[in-house]
């Protein structure tokens, strides 16, 4: 019995010294590394203003909502196309049809349907003289303005972002150097690196609201605007080795 009482806790104290080895080796692996995030801040001038427009028709029918709806944005995109828009520089944001419904006693009714069209516009900065325009041409057709931003065209967005990265990556490790050297180490290579998505969004210009003047507060609002600077920002984080 005591022999077997002795094997026990032979046992044991072996397992004990073999978990602290363990928790050693974990602690000191981690202390060999150091994680850090980098940020940025870059000044970003848009190269694009976008004009959004809605259509939207009701009808008896599903079909007739979509006809009449195809008609007014037809009618919109030839007035468009005939002051020089190239048709490209038009695209849909959205297009749904639904039904409406009247609700009573409990029940629902189908009322008939309403399909709306959400387009999009695209015009450089250089010619936000032909904004006046453009917003004539949709509202004259049948369109509603919607609103209308400051926005980077996807070749500005991969410049900006790149830079914005490549920034954000060097202060991180400018962290990390001080970091280290404050350890009395040097900063080793790369173990893992990660990066938060570039953060942009569009400057608004104007937007409609319910009951205001619409078409002459929009042409208000854009008359002799200029882009101005804006901040977009990155962030990326990164885990060095520490030797």
């Amino acid at each position: 019995m005591e022999t077997s009482v002795k094997i026990t806790l032979i046992i044991v104290c072996a397992v004990l010294v073999l978990a602290l080895i363990g928790v050693g080796i974990f602690y000191q692996s981690n202390a060999s590394n150091v994680n850090v995030a980098g940020n940025s801040q870059v000044k970003a001038v848009p190269d694009l203003v976008s004009v959004y427009f809605n259509i939207e028709t009701s009808a008896e029918t599903a079909k007739e909502a979509k006809d009449n709806n195809s008609e007014i944005f037809d009618n919109v995109l030839n007035a468009l196309t005939g002051l020089g828009f190239e048709r490209k520089e038009i695209t849909t944001e959205n297009f749904n049809i639904y039904p409406e419904y009247n609700w009573q006693n409990g029940g629902q009714e189908i009322t008939g349907y309403r399909a709306t069209h959400n387009i999009k516009i695209e015009l450089s900065t250089s010619n936000t003289e032909k904004i006046g325009e453009l917003i004539d041409a949709g509202v004259d057709n049948g369109a509603t303005i919607s609103y209308i931003n400051f926005e980077l065209s996807l070749d500005k967005q991969n410049e900006y972002k790149s830079e914005a990265i490549k920034l954000a990556t060097e202060d991180a490790r400018i962290k990390g150097e001080s970091l280290a050297s404050g350890l009395g180490k040097k900063l080793g290579k790369v173990v893992s690196i990660s990066y938060s998505d570039f953060g942009y969004s569009p400057w608004p210009i104007y937007m409609a609201r319910e009951g205001s003047a619409g078409v002459e507060e929009a042409k208000q609002a854009t008359t002799d605007i200029q882009p101005g600077e804006q901040d977009v920002n990155a962030m990326v984080e990164i885990v060095f080795e520490l030797k």
